[in-house]
């Protein structure tokens, strides 16, 4: 396991992996692992010949500066739990190595990034494209693993893939759970105990609900979704939309041919949490 800082040194060693023939899978990361970073990484090592995990706060995907400020960075123990795993390259840049000057790309999803996480956080989108076309640039991977907790993210990142006509097979990766049914994600340690104990309800609501599409139309079962966790003092639902998988267009009857995702964000305090659930 090898920690490369430098753009140059990292371009070199996976030109050498690439003239031996060898499959680069890539986990890209903002730090703060937890078991669904690490089954990414895991899925990569088994399936690939080389496995390289970024680690790197991209600034320009945060439009609420003190969510930037507060992201929990942990270097030391992401790199202890990475080592179980034995990835090959552990790539953590500075910002000036990403952006050595100001990445002004503007790019045109249509829908899917005007919704949901779109509406709600303006610009967001177009920095995740920016960080991870500027990665796949770097990296060059054969295979990316993405979590599905993201999962609007995904989407945005297979498009820009096709719309950049990149040769990478984006591989979505299932949620993974705390015990309690919690989706495993960064923003979870920033959670006080009391909050975190709330923070269950969120997807157990999401896994009645799933139970509940035989009882409910679309509109009352989101209705049903939002009052349900609202009811809980330390939650507020900021919107909860049932989605096409692929279009993330609005579902408005059960009878429509699609897969069927619900997609949540739940303000707990001052953290926002996501989650979604198929249908």
């Amino acid at each position: 396991m090898e920690i490369i800082r430098l753009v140059a040194e990292t371009k070199a060693k996976i030109s050498k992996f690439k003239e031996e023939g060898k499959s680069i899978g890539f986990v890209p990361t903002m730090g703060a692992l937890h078991q669904g970073h690490l089954s990414l990484t895991e899925q990569s090592v088994k399936n690939n010949d080389i496995t390289i995990v970024s680690i790197f706060v991209n600034p320009t995907q945060f439009n609420n500066p003190n969510d930037l400020k507060t992201y929990p960075r942990c270097i030391e123990d992401d790199l202890e739990k990475l080592s179980k795993y034995n990835p090959d390259i552990i790539f953590i840049p500075e910002v000036e190595e990403i952006y050595p000057e100001p990445d002004t790309r503007v790019f045109n999803f249509g829908q899917l990034d005007t919704v949901m996480e779109g509406k709600n956080r303006p610009g967001h989108f177009n920095g995740v494209a920016q960080v991870v076309s500027k990665l796949f640039d770097i990296v060059t991977p054969d295979n990316s693993y993405f979590g599905q907790k993201d999962f609007q993210q995904v989407a945005v990142i297979k498009q820009m893939v096709k719309d950049l006509k990149l040769s990478v097979n984006i591989v979505p990766c299932p949620i993974i759970r705390e015990e309690d049914g919690l989706a495993m994600s960064s923003r979870n340690m920033l959670l006080s105990d009391v909050q975190r104990k709330n923070a269950s309800k969120i997807s157990e609501t999401l896994f009645k609900a799933r139970n509940l599409a035989a009882e409910l139309n679309v509109t009352q079962l989101k209705n049903w979704v939002v009052e349900e966790i609202n009811k809980n003092p330390y939650l507020s639902v900021e919107y909860f939309e049932i989605v096409d998988d692929t279009t993330l267009t609005q579902i408005n009857s059960w009878d429509e041919d699609n897969v069927k995702v619900g997609c949540i964000t739940v303000q707990v305090g001052k953290i926002r949490l996501i989650d979604n659930v198929t249908f």
